[in-house]
């Protein structure tokens, strides 16, 4: 993969390939759904998979490959996006050797051999299978050679090993090319496909700054996802499917860098349904360029320094039963119990249901919240 952004930039600069289309109309309102996600034609690759709730596998593969600003180029791109079913159905193990530091470039082959530096529309597709007789080469940005094919109505892919992927919902429109969603992880052929094994067993170990060892299987589920305490924030964040919003916000306000770094940061974080019960319009104003600021300020009123869990919580109650804190924006956030549940408080007096506690990570720690909670 050595050299990948310098072949990225040469074939997006050259248009040197045989799935170029002309532009289409940015039609928002005509795009499929995936997962039941809305998807906006002028949002790029990295944004629109973001809000995928069936695509969090490869949300947090493409970030661990270093790949996100490279998607959320000019482009244009066509990608054939695996989704979370498609990668749990590889080997035992694949997905998690695959995210080893050791197999970067493994990962990252992998990940381009579902990329093609063009704009290809279903219909393109098609019309080039029929011209080259039923089966159509397609060259990857990965250096894989996939080929396109028709059964009945629904093109497919066949990968160098002979796996074949269906695309399942087509021309899912970006700012920057095009999406077709596939049921199948799309491979290089074996003698390029180099894996290191993880020899760690499994064992996750965070560093001495963070209280309480946890193995990253021990971890408690998000949204039914496993959340792995060798991942940062913003990883296990994007794994979770009752977190597109606020990932997409954290995005939007520029704070992906700082909620990667080493931290230690305590982020309660606001589901989906959190932020759908603002009052009407209230996400979509806040996800304004000229409001980024005060998105920030909102966001960074859910993180507090420091790595505290559930008990550090407790052992914080002051004589009024509440942890007292002051957040990474200056505002204040408290903390009390109520019939053994945790519930934290913003500066308004609303409070909200800690329904997941101790989701530790790489750079502390997050607890799920039931609401957004907003400064005065």
């Amino acid at each position: 993969m050595t050299g990948f952004r310098k072949t990225t930039a040469i074939v997006a600069l050259m248009g040197a390939t045989a799935l170029v289309t002309p532009a289409i109309a940015q039609d928002t309102m005509s795009n499929p759904t995936v997962g039941g996600a809305e998807m906006m034609a002028d949002m790029n690759i990295v944004e629109n998979a973001m809000n995928s709730p069936i695509h969090t596998t490869l949300v947090a593969a493409v970030q661990a490959a270093g790949l996100a600003e490279t998607l959320q180029g000019e482009g244009p791109f066509t990608v054939f996006a695996p989704t979370d079913d498609a990668f749990a159905a590889l080997p035992e193990g694949t997905v998690d050797a695959l995210l080893l530091p050791e197999n970067l470039e493994t990962l990252q082959q992998v990940l381009t051999c579902h990329v093609v530096a063009a704009n290809a529309m279903s219909d393109a597709i098609g019309g080039m299978i029929a011209d080259d007789g039923g089966a159509h080469p397609v060259e990857t940005l990965g250096g894989c050679t996939l080929t396109a094919e028709m059964d009945g109505d629904e093109i497919t892919l066949t990968d160098e090993r002979g796996q074949v992927a269906t695309v399942t919902t087509a021309d899912v429109r970006q700012s920057n090319g095009v999406i077709h969603v596939i049921d199948t992880v799309l491979l290089p052929a074996e003698e390029d496909f180099q894996l290191a094994s993880d020899t760690a067993s499994g064992e996750m170990d965070r560093g001495s700054d963070m209280s309480g060892e946890t193995m990253a299987s021990d971890n408690p589920t998000v949204g039914g996802a496993p959340m792995m305490a060798d991942m940062n924030i913003i990883e296990n964040a994007v794994n979770s499917p009752i977190h597109t919003t606020l990932v997409a916000a954290v995005q939007q306000a520029n704070l992906v860098e700082t909620l990667q770094g080493e931290g230690p940061f305590t982020v309660f974080a606001p589901t989906d349904e959190a932020f759908a019960a603002l009052p009407d319009g209230t996400v979509e104003t806040l996800m304004m360029d000229e409001n980024r600021e005060q998105l920030a300020g909102i966001l960074t009123a859910h993180v507090v320094p420091g790595n505290l869990t559930t008990q550090a919580l407790r052992d914080e109650f002051g004589s009024d039963g509440f942890a007292h804190l002051t957040t990474v924006s200056g505002d204040a956030l408290s903390v009390g119990e109520r019939d053994g549940q945790l519930y934290a408080f913003d500066e308004s007096g609303n409070n909200y249901l800690i329904s997941t506690g101790d989701v530790m990570q790489s750079n502390g720690v997050i607890h799920v919240v039931d609401g957004v909670l907003l400064p005065k």
